[in-house]
């Protein structure tokens, strides 16, 4: 892959971060797709969203997926979704622990999970002691995600909570995630910090970061202008101190991996699609590997739009 020329290229001194594709990414299209878009502009992996399509619930299929385009699974996002809550049953508890033991057959080093929902009692309930138990018994790290509260007129238009936010001001806000949509308030060995999600919060990253510590092992890279709603913006095209977290943790000497996490549906073609995904890799070379790579030749005839 083309990619190890320009991981040699990196800054002396500086640890090359590898940097991943997010599946999701890459949304209208499918699973393969992420595949062949990661090996066609030289990202070092994919991460694997675990929901409704087939394709992505099958460790053959998506081992099929790894061979063909030469492209590894650095990691899997649980089912874990609203949209995903039927996938692999509805049992949480069940589906975080085969998306660990997934994981370990496709050789990824890393389970990215949300909080849970405060309706899962059972599973918000244990939900520490079985990240904890899954961790001892696995090579595989279970980052926890920073997630988001939801504004209550983006929940609730013309109800008394939408009446009570405009008396008392933009500011009222719930979360549906127990105990919190911070998963630095219960604390846990691994974490993922999405830089999408800080801005729907209005939450510092660079704070955040701090308070995750060396517990940071995986990085969501996208941006946010502080919607009401989760944008997954290009890197460097919100209101995120992205590049200055970048530098951040390459100061502190984080070794983990990076996820580029980003919203494409806009695209018109697979052609706009593919510019958006170079854009993103190229702001994670630049801030992560100290590396500026050169002009991606075009996508091969099956991704013309």
């Amino acid at each position: 892959m083309g990619n190890n020329a320009q991981g040699a290229n990196s800054g002396a001194g500086r640890r090359d971060v590898r940097v991943g594709l997010s599946t999701a990414s890459v949304y209208p299209e499918n699973t393969e797709a992420a595949f062949r878009y990661a090996a066609e502009l030289g990202y070092d992996g994919v991460e694997l969203m675990v929901w409704a399509e087939p394709a992505s619930q099958s460790i053959a299929t998506v081992q099929h997926f790894s061979h063909k385009y030469d492209v590894p699974v650095l990691a899997v996002h649980a089912p874990c979704l609203l949209i995903s809550q039927r996938v692999w049953g509805s049992d949480p508890i069940a589906k975080l622990t085969r998306s660990v033991h997934t994981a370990e057959a496709l050789g990824a080093a890393t389970v990215v999970v949300h909080p849970p929902f405060r309706w899962q009692r059972r599973y918000a309930d244990g939900f520490a002691k079985q990240v904890a138990e899954l961790e001892n018994s696995s090579p595989v790290a279970v980052a926890v995600e920073n997630m988001f509260p939801m504004r209550a007129d983006t929940l609730f238009r013309g109800s008394s909570i939408q009446r009570l936010e405009r008396r008392g001001g933009p500011g009222l806000s719930i979360t549906t995630f127990s105990p919190s949509y911070d998963p630095t308030d219960v604390g846990f060995r691994h974490y993922t910090l999405d830089t999408s999600h800080t801005a729907t919060a209005g939450v510092d990253p660079l704070a955040l970061a701090g308070r995750m510590g060396s517990g940071l092992t995986h990085l969501h890279l996208a941006d946010g202008r502080g919607a009401a709603t989760d944008e997954h913006l290009i890197p460097g095209e919100g209101t995120q101190p992205v590049a200055e977290l970048c530098e951040m943790l390459m100061h502190n000497g984080f070794d983990g991996q990076a996820v580029i996490e980003v919203n494409t549906q806009m695209a018109r073609t697979t052609m706009d699609r593919a510019a958006m995904l170079n854009r993103a890799l190229t702001f994670a070379r630049e801030h992560l590997n100290d590396f500026t790579p050169a002009p991606t030749p075009e996508p091969t005839g099956a991704h013309r739009g």
